[in-house]
Formats: structure tokens, sequence, C-alpha cells
């Protein structure tokens, strides 16, 4: 038989086509695997039938199954309230019952007199009367052809993630249909001694001992199911080998590097580390010295470190950043720090200045709005080694740029940088050796996400804050006392306050897209206001309450040199209000700034909102955050209530995983994280922590590896040796 390729464009597959195509690439499905990984996002229990009749002996609310002939169809529209309504009534031989869908109107092609239908859904009363019984919502249902066998669908039924244009059917037939070909694939099996074995992502003592099925067998159980049982059992089986796979990769990547590139072993500490400590007007706290102890130990190393340093907000990362490109310096080297804006970089330059420039390391400074005359001019003291330190924005990373002896590389808001862009600052030294790489985030991340996200770095974590830090008071306040919490910051900033207003929209922007509003249980729409823009907001604000104050607006869309601009003013005290999108997350510090206000403050995760607390509480004064909320949601009270109650970032980061997702919790990250079709990394926590142990193990398993990085290339089309290699 001809072996064919999982990796197959899936347009090829029999069934499919180009126009099918097409539209499964909106579902991510390009390769015949993408089908075959195409996973259900739930089930339907058709393991039994309900009589329509005996539904009145039910509860209401219980999940069942109907089957019944089609005996009359009604389209009706209500036109002032722009509303379709598609009735059928199907009956058996115990009895009859209407179905309704609102706003559905392709479903009405699709029904006709004297079909058969399968229909799922749960038991609504909608009278006083035994007869008055509907299904709703209904979950889903199929057409059964006249002379199929009603028995044949007495299973649980999987169901897909999909779109209008693509059926539960077509999903269901093309996947069984692979799994009778699947043999014919290449990467399923392979021949040895003249027989014929299928391949296992996991070695045979792993799987044993933690009690896992097979791979291909795991994958058809999950698609079609004998049992919950045996379905919960597949499912932990291929959620353990995405997080396996991952970790394999990542951990390989991390042994690649350190066995194949040479790096800087720095000297230990001496007299400028020792001035430095001696001038800092405080002790450092435990956890910064666990964490530059780690930090010098790496560097000390002749293995380039890839370090991640995370702390929260004000927890002292900028010292021990200090610390670390001192030392470079102390061993004969270069280093250079990136930031994501010019103003944050400026005020590190400022601290680096301070502590850095009296025992005689030279500190430059290089931007995109330098001239072009300066530009040149410390191009050449960096290539010369006239400068020990740069601290710049991505201008470190264009043309021109070439350092004498770089050692360190920091870059800090981590997630502001991509891969490539890390890679392309390790390069632009004139030496052969490969720079230490230390990344700063201040947003705490879950060690379950450390574990998926940075498997190839080593981690420090900062979670106990200096002492004498005020701690910020948050309070969540309702719309009706919006004016009254406006007025009392009005006078906070006639005593010589500052403050900050954070909106979640540039535009105004209606919650749901056009023809995508939500209907209720009757069909009505579900009204919902306009969340106003940051402008507006800035009007309403500058020229009501605040009339008379200086007040100033910044977002995302307005040009980077009035950004900085603006938040030079800001921090200068020229400017008492600043009303803002999220773009003041990552930025300087303002100590007099002790007022916060987050507009529509539910419309954010609780690690965004952290972030965003963060801007204030930067000096002496007791400073407050006000969450403003109208919300009804007992979710969104609940997530404002734990921002009242918690200033623990590393807590507030569990939570948000585990209300949101890493999705959401990554959104706006260049964190590369795949996405997981099995695993989940909070429920998953115990896999998680298996599967690293588990890849630990594996990576000197040269026949598993091989294996191993073909499915990841086949998954996620990464090639990780090459990737290594790079």
């Amino acid at each position: 038989m001809h072996e064919k390729s999982l990796a197959s464009d899936i347009q090829f597959l029999k069934g499919v086509g180009p126009k099918i195509a097409a539209k499964l690439e909106k579902l991510k499905i390009r390769t015949v695997y993408d089908l075959l990984t195409h996973f259900p996002r739930a089930y339907e229990d058709r393991t039994l039938f309900a009589r329509i009749g005996s539904l009145n002996q039910m509860p209401e609310g219980d999940l069942v199954t109907i089957s019944g002939i089609v005996v009359h169809i009604e389209e009706r529209e209500i036109r002032p309230r722009n509303l379709y309504i598609l009735s059928i009534w199907i009956r058996d031989d115990s009895g009859e019952m209407k179905l309704t869908w609102f706003n559905q109107r392709y479903l009405a092609t699709k029904f006709h007199y004297n079909q058969r239908l399968i229909v799922s859904g749960k038991i609504k009363w909608t009278g006083y009367y035994a007869d008055e019984i509907t299904l709703s919502p209904i979950k889903g249902f199929d057409i059964v052809a006249s002379e199929t066998n009603i028995e044949e669908f007495l299973h649980i039924m999987p169901i897909y993630p999909s779109t209008s244009t693509i059926t539960q059917t077509f999903f269901r037939n093309r996947i069984r249909d692979l799994f009778a070909t699947l043999t014919s694939y290449q990467e399923t099996s392979f021949v040895e001694d003249g027989r014929r074995y299928w391949h296992e992502l996991v070695p045979q003592k792993i799987r044993e001992r933690l009690d896992l099925n097979r791979h291909w067998g795991s994958i058809r159980e999950v698609h079609f199911p004998r049992s919950f049982e045996t379905l919960k059992k597949a499912r932990r089986t291929l959620a353990f080998e995405e997080l396996f796979l991952i970790q394999c990769g990542l951990l390989h990547m991390k042994q690649k590097i350190r066995e194949e590139q040479k790096g800087i072993s720095h000297r230990p500490n001496g007299k400028l580390i020792r001035q430095i400590f001696e001038s800092l007007p405080f002790e450092l706290t435990k956890d910064q010295r666990k964490s530059i102890d780690e930090i010098f130990r790496d560097m000390e190393s002749d293995l380039p470190m890839r370090r991640l340093l995370q702390g929260d907000v004000g927890s002292g990362k900028t010292i021990l950043a200090m610390l670390a490109l001192a030392k470079t310096v102390e061993s004969g080297f270069q280093g250079a720090m990136m930031m994501p804006t010019e103003i944050l970089a400026r005020q590190h330059l400022e601290t680096f200045e301070k502590f850095l420039t009296p025992i005689g390391i030279r500190v430059g400074f290089l931007s995109g709005h330098l001239t072009k005359k300066r530009k040149e001019k410390i191009y050449e003291e960096i290539s010369n080694h006239e400068v020990d330190i740069v601290i710049g924005t991505h201008a470190l990373i264009q043309e021109g740029v070439r350092f004498a002896k770089l050692g360190l590389v920091i870059t800090d808001e981590q997630h502001r940088f991509g891969v490539s862009q890390r890679a392309r600052l390790e390069k632009l030294s004139s030496i052969d050796l490969i720079p230490d790489m230390l990344s700063m985030t201040a947003t705490p991340i879950p060690r379950t996400l450390t574990l998926t996200v940075y498997g190839d770095l080593d981690v420090s974590s900062i979670h106990e804050l200096p002492p004498g830090r005020v701690p910020i008071e948050t309070k969540v306040v309702r719309d009706s006392g919006r004016r009254r919490m406006y007025q009392k910051i009005r006078g906070e900033i006639l005593k010589g306050r500052q403050a900050y207003v954070v909106c979640p929209r540039i535009e105004a922007e209606d919650p749901f897209e056009e023809g995508m509003q939500p209907l209720d249980a009757a069909g009505n729409r579900i009204e919902q206001r306009k969340l106003p823009s940051v402008e507006e907001v800035y009007e309403e604000l500058s020229n009501g309450i605040f009339s008379g104050i200086n007040c100033a607006l910044l977002h995302g869309k307005m040009k980077s040199r009035d950004k900085d601009q603006i938040m030079e003013e800001f921090r200068d005290g020229k400017i008492s209000l600043l009303i803002s999108t999220t773009v003041i997350e990552v930025g300087v510090d303002v100590p007099n700034a002790t007022i916060m206000v987050i507009e529509h403050a539910e419309q954010f995760g609780l690690a965004q909102l952290h972030q965003l607390r963060g801007r204030v509480g930067r000096g002496t004064e007791k400073s407050i955050c006000y969450l403003l909320s109208d919300s009804k949601s007992d979710v969104a009270s609940d997530r404002l209530k734990t921002m009242e109650d918690s200033t623990d970032g590393f807590f507030l980061a569990e939570t948000d995983l585990r209300l949101r997702g890493p999705g959401q919790f990554f959104t706006g990250m260049q964190h590369g994280l795949p996405d997981l079709k099995m695993a989940n990394v909070i429920e998953d926590m115990d896999l998680l922590k298996a599967a690293h142990e588990s890849a630990i193990e594996t990576l000197d398993d040269e026949k598993s590896l091989q294996w191993i990085f073909k499915m990841l290339n086949l998954t996620y089309g990464i090639d990780f040796e090459s990737v290594s290699d790079n």
C-alpha cells in the first residue's frame, strides 16, 4: 500500500478539496494531522433515547436525546426587533414536541416534512401543562436517513469546534474514514524484524509507570469514546503527551545550547561589586540575595546564562540588573540593557549613572530619537569599548551597532521582545563567545507557565517587597459613586498630588459585533451599553469635574515622541491628571502619583489590574487604586473583590490563570506558548510536573528523541534541532 504522510495538505484528503480546505483554515486545520488532532470540545450522551411522552416525568434541566419525525415547520419574523424564529414539531409514537431556534435562518433549508431527526438538549417547561415541554438550549441535532438503524446513534457523540459552514457530521465522517486508513500513513507505524509496530510517543517504561494508554488508541478513543471512563483515561494520556512533547523540545534546546555554545566565564566578584553594595542605601531582601547569587553563579560558569528574573512591581529587579552589568564590566566586558520605551530607558540611565559613574563605570544611552551625529558617536564609542554599559531601546539591535566585547545582555519586560530580537542582541559582539542573557519581567508568572513557556530558561523569582513600602489601598466603586469619588480626587490634586485614570479602549466600541448580539432564553436581544473611549472620558473629565486642572490624554496610537513627552511632563509634575489606556502599564516611576482610577475594571484580567495598580505607590505617601465597575456579573464582582483583598502579584497571577486561562493571561505578550489542544496547565499541574521529569529522563534516549522531534515538527511546524543550532 502506498504510504501517505500526516503532514499532507488537508485539501487532498478524500471528501475535502480546496473549497472546504479554505473553510478549515479558519479552524487552523491545514494538514491531515491537524484534522486528526482537532479534538471534540464537548460530548453528548446518546447512550439512551428518551420518548417524548416520558419527558414530563423527568426533572427540568436534564439533558436528553429524542428521536422523531418532522410533522410541521413554521417561520416567523418580528421586524421591529429584527428577530427571526424557526419552529418545527417532531413526533414519535408517544407524543409531539415543538422545537425553536432564534436568528438561525440558515437552518430553514435543512428541515423537511417526514424527515427523521435526533435532537439533544435540556428539558424546559414552557407552560403549566404537561405537554408544554421543549428542549432549550438545543445542544445539537442530526438528520437521519429513513433506512438508517436508529440504534447506530446510541453512543457518546463528539461535538467539535466548528463554523456555521462545516457540519458536525463532516468532522465525524472524515475522522472515521481517516482511522480506517491510518496504518497507511508513514508516521503511525514502523516495521522491525518483519513485524509492524505502532509508534509510541512516550517510552514504554514511562507509560507503564504513569499508567498511560497507547498514543493512537487514545486519539481514537477521544474521537469515538466507548464510555466516559475510557474517555477520561485517553484524555489524560494525550494531555500528558502534549506537555511531554513541549518539555522535550524546550529541554533539548537548553541542553544543546549548554553543550555546543561557548559562553563567558566571568570572574568572581571584586572591588566594583563591593563598592556598589556599600553605596546602596538599603539591604537586599532575602529573595533579592538568592536571585543575585543565582545570576552571579550562572555568569561565573562558562555556559551561556539563560535566566528569567521575575518579580512583582517594585520588588527591586533594577538593582540586581545593575549588579549583574557591573560584574560583566569588572570582568573586562561590556553590558547592554534593552528597554521597551525611551522614557523607561532614560529613567534607568539616571539610576545607573547615580551609582556607577562615581566608581568609574561608563554608561551610554542609545535610542532612535538621537540625532544622526550623536548616534554615530555612540556607535563608535561602543565598538571601541569607550563605553562599558549601554542602555537603550530597540535601537540597540539596529544596523550599525557593534560591541567590542559584549558579555551580558538584559531585556526588561521580557514579554515585549520576541525570540528573534534577543537572538540579534546576542550576535552584536565582535568576539566569538556567546554573551550571557538575563530577561526580566514584572508580570509574576505562575510556576505552571514558567515550566511550559520558559522551559528553556532558568527562573529566579522575587516574592517579597523591600521593607518600608507603603501598601496600596484598593477600593471597588460602583457607578453611583463615580462622581463622589472624582470630587474627592480633585481635592487631593489641589493639595499637590497626581493621578491616573485608565480606560480599556482607545475608541468607543459595541461589545458585540454587528449581527452577533446575543439573545436571552425568550429570544429577546440583550442590550448592553457601549464602553466609552479614552478620548470621551478625557473630554468629560477635563471639561467637567477637573476643569481648571492640567489634564493630558495618552494612548497607544499617538506618536512615540508625543507619548514620551507627556510622560516626562507627568513625571516632572507639569501634568496633574493623566487619562490613558494601558500604555502606562510599562511606565516610569512617578512618586507623587498616589491615585489611580481604572474605568470598567471588569474588562481587565487580575494580572493586568495589578500591573496598572503598581504605577502608584512609588513614593512614601499612602496611595489608593479605585476599581470602577458597574458589572452585574457575580464572577466580575468576585474578581474585583480579590483585587481589594490582595496585593500579592503571584497569588493574583495564579488566580487570573485559573479564571481566564493562559491565552487571556498572555494577551499581547510574545510568549511563544503553543496552543494546547488537550492539556490544561491549571487542572493538569500533576501531569505537567510528571512531563517535566519524564522529559529530563528521556533526553539521553536517542531512539525516542528521533520520534519526538518528528512529532514536534508535525504538531507545531518547528524543527527543534534546527532551532537549537541557530
